[in-house]
């Protein structure tokens, strides 16, 4: 298997930082743009259309759902159980990078 490039490991760790930041917020639960500003103030600064996509790419995994609301562009994104697997590293899934030991 060839090392991964430097964008496969950004976007691969952008992912678990989602699914990580959800694991932590309330309900599981954030809407985009809150999502986006927290990825933000982690280092992950990332333009409205990454994160969409990763988004998407993480609920056709089946590690959050997405539903859209009212207001145009802006998604509620829930974790799922199989995401809290892969957030805590019980799950290993390629496309997400895989968290440190805790210590």
């Amino acid at each position: 298997m060839p090392p991964l490039t430097y964008s496969q490991r950004w976007t691969e760790d952008r992912r678990l930082v989602i699914l990580r930041v959800l694991r932590d917020a309330p309900d599981y639960t954030a809407n985009s743009s809150i999502l986006r500003g927290l990825l933000e103030e982690i280092g992950h600064r990332a333009s409205r259309d990454v994160i969409a996509g990763d988004v998407d790419w993480l609920a056709e995994q089946g590690l959050v759902t997405v539903a859209d609301l009212a207001v145009p562009g802006l998604r509620m994104i829930t974790l799922t159980q199989r995401g809290d697997d892969v957030a805590g590293g019980a799950t290993v899934l390629s496309g997400v990078a895989r968290p440190s030991p805790s210590a």
